[in-house]
């Protein structure tokens, strides 16, 4: 009986191991792994929290009463009293403030910690919304190269077909259809803060070189021009594309390397630290409907919270500035130490001295607790209306985003469709091109067409997933692994 029972608990323990392991090997690629690596090794992350355990260090320190005072005095030649020699004279004296001082000085250091524990948790989701925000740059960099790679090979190939249909036509009988300079997919720039279109990709794109260029047939333009050329010509056309295309590479792997080290940056490590983003990306779904963000907003955002500690922190002071206006309260004891005279027949001859004493503190100069309390009202006031503003300005944010999120989500669903009937008629069209069905102009066309909508249709899922992590950082929404 026991052997089958163990081979069934080693086989479960083999499988847990193996899933183990495989997510180990998955997750140092994930994007949640370098969120993580983010979360511990973040400069700007480390410093808030820094600040929040040195805040935490403040409370015990008003919380505790001022340190006693000892008074310690010696006589040089003894003093000669009734009883005897007085010879030193011991004061110990402790303060006590008035009730409740102690008690709402920690109530406000503990809430200002909890400020500073808001600021931690803010500088932590700006992190991770940077950090989400960079790797979808990166992927679309990177789409963009093999985009710009795959252009190359389809060009190649209307190379060849250009090349068996020049060396098909006798010499002297006709010309080869006119071809005109198409837009490819680089007239749509794409920027850090993830607009829509291509960036640098296509044979027509704006370089460092030709920044004069545009990507629409330029009138008298060579490669614009409508009117026949022969075989040959559309050959050199095809090459002098594929020659931007090598150029507009380089400088897409240039862009990849700086916003590589500036994701490196927000990880803490050094800036040539290899990347590894993924071939595709998939949609990201948030874990609550998108119109239960605004009030997830309000409630869980770490600006607000900050502010709002702030406020309570506030009314601790102004209770506790208010008891500070009463008197403080010091409580001690006075030793005498005391010889015995041989001349005094006293009883308490060489008896030493003990005296309680208490002390009172009189506040009578008013203004000073006056204007504690008034600096607290406008503080209160300040705050209140910083909450205001911050709501305010948050809600503005949250619309802006929702509009992204709403244009992104619209966009995947366009470009997707229109990749599948650009694929079909460069499909056919290619099929068509050695058989002299179609011109090369119409085929460039299409095929840049085919590679926008793709380029497009990653965009747009890379803009969707970068409105999202947007969403999350705003509402502090918890991050799928």
């Amino acid at each position: 009986m026991r052997n089958p029972v163990f081979k069934k608990i080693l086989f479960s323990m083999l499988i847990l191991f193996s899933r183990v392991v495989g997510n180990g090997q998955e997750q140092p690629d994930s994007l949640f792994n370098y969120l993580q690596i983010a979360a511990k090794s973040n400069p700007a992350v480390l410093q808030k929290f820094a600040e929040y355990q040195a805040a935490l260090q403040k409370i015990p320190q008003v919380g505790s009463l001022p340190d006693p005072v000892l008074n310690v005095g010696v006589f040089l030649s003894p003093m000669e009293l009734l009883a005897g020699y007085q010879v030193a004279d011991i004061r110990l004296m402790q303060m006590f403030p008035w009730f409740g001082v102690l008690k709402n000085a920690k109530d406000e250091m503990s809430l200002m910690a909890k400020a500073k524990f808001e600021l931690f948790r803010d500088a932590k989701l700006q992190v991770f919304y940077d950090v989400q925000r960079t790797w979808y740059e990166l992927h679309k960099v990177k789409q963009n190269i093999r985009l710009s790679e795959k252009n190359i090979e389809l060009l190649r190939k209307i190379e060849r077909l250009a090349i068996v249909r020049f060396k098909a036509v006798p010499a002297g009988n006709g010309t080869a259809p006119p071809v005109s300079r198409t837009v490819s997919p680089s007239s749509f720039q794409s920027s850090s803060s993830g607009s829509s279109g291509m960036n640098t990709m296509g044979g027509n794109s704006v370089s460092a070189g030709s920044s004069n260029q545009s990507g629409s047939p330029m009138p008298g333009s060579p490669m614009g021009s409508s009117s026949g050329g022969s075989g040959l010509t559309d050959v050199y056309r095809i090459q002098i594309e594929i020659g931007e295309l090598d150029n507009n590479i380089a400088l897409l792997k240039n862009q990849q390397n700086t916003i590589a080290a500036r994701f490196n940056s927000f990880l803490n490590r050094p800036v040539q630290s290899l990347v590894i983003v993924p071939d595709s990306i998939t949609e990201e779904t948030l874990n609550i409907p998108i119109l239960a963000v605004s009030d997830s907003m309000l409630t869980n955002n770490p600006m607000l919270g900050m502010l709002k500690y702030e406020e309570k922190s506030l009314i601790a002071r102004k209770q506790m500035v208010t008891r500070m206006g009463y008197p403080m309260v010091g409580l001690g004891l006075n030793y005498s130490l005391i010889n015995k005279s041989p001349m005094s027949t006293l009883s308490m001859n060489g008896k030493d001295m003990i005296m309680p004493m208490i002390t009172l503190t009189l506040p009578i100069y008013r203004k000073k607790y006056k204007a504690m309390q008034e600096e607290v009202v406008l503080m209160k006031t300040a705050t209140a209306q910083g909450i205001q503003a911050t709501a305010n300005s948050l809600q503005t944010e949250y619309y802006e985003t929702v509009q992204n999120y709403q244009d992104a989500q619209r966009r995947v669903k366009l470009y997707a469709d229109q990749y599948q009937l650009a694929s079909k008629s460069l499909d056919i069209m290619l099929k068509s091109f050695a058989s002299s069905g179609v011109n090369l102009t119409d085929i460039l066309r299409v095929r840049q067409q085919t590679l926008d909508y793709e380029y497009r249709k990653i965009e747009a899922v890379a803009d969707y997933n970068t409105a999202i992590a947007r969403l999350r950082r705003l509402g502090d929404i918890e991050i799928n692994n």
